[in-house]
């Protein structure tokens, strides 16, 4: 037996590919928009990550013998990582890490973003998870758009109570700052996970941290290495045509 994620293109083959299709035209569009001042960047967030210290060192590497790590651990908590993939470079730019994945979180996480370039274009791709369509997101937005939005009596949205309508406003192509979103299902399609793998093997994965504030603090030293010595842009070279299957 093995797991196994029906097809989303099935349910809606002509919206399924416009919807791949946008993202890939706007990947081969990166170097223009950078060379333009705008910022095309490829969003998400890796929950759950774990402070995890090992209770005895790796035995090192000899002639023959490939790295030991012993499995016992002690865990002394998890973190999530929210971080933004430039596409036409390559480079994460302003990351950050906290206890908790909210919509608070992913909206501070990109008001911080947009505050390290304020005037520039802002265009955010990142899956349909609910944190990436939320209202306290688009009042954000709105407010750096200078929009006025109409709102009730406790201050919540009045026209876009619904996600949909919500997701609709995000990714107006109007807007300075604006979203595009993968389908559903398609994680492959967003360039980040690429970097959270890379994160996994070259960091955490043989990582051992002594506590959630080592954890962090060895993220970001990596990021900054990462930046300084490693970066460049994903050579993306599908173009939104249906996979056969």
């Amino acid at each position: 037996m093995r797991y196994w994620m029906n097809n989303e293109r099935e349910k809606e083959p002509e919206v399924f590919d416009a919807e791949v299709k946008r993202v890939c035209e706007h990947y081969a569009d990166a170097l223009r928009l950078y060379e333009e001042g705008a910022h095309l960047v490829s969003t998400d967030e890796k929950s759950g990550i774990q402070a995890l210290e090992r209770v005895h060192p790796p035995l090192p590497m000899r002639p023959s013998l490939i790295e030991r790590q012993e499995h016992e651990y002690e865990r002394h908590g998890t973190r999530c990582l929210f971080a933004n993939l430039e596409v036409a470079t390559g480079r994460i730019i302003a990351p950050s890490i906290g206890p908790t994945r909210t919509n608070e979180d992913f909206a501070s996480h990109i008001g911080q973003t947009i505050a390290t370039d304020p005037e520039a274009g802002w265009i955010f791709v990142v899956d349909q998870l609910n944190i990436h369509q939320s209202e306290v997101l688009v009042k954000l937005v709105a407010r750096e758009l200078g929009i006025e939005l109409e709102l009730d009596r406790k201050g919540n949205l009045r026209l876009m109570k619904a996600m949909a309508s919500r997701r609709t406003f995000l990714q107006d192509p109007t807007h300075r700052i604006r979203f595009v979103y993968t389908p559903k299902h398609t994680s492959w399609l967003n360039q980040i996970e690429l970097w959270f793998s890379i994160l996994a093997r070259r960091l955490l994965k043989r990582g051992s941290f002594t506590s959630v504030e080592d954890l962090c603090q060895r993220i970001l030293e990596f990021i900054e290495y990462f930046d300084r010595a490693l970066a460049k842009p994903f050579k993306w070279t599908y173009k939104g045509r249906p996979l056969k299957v």
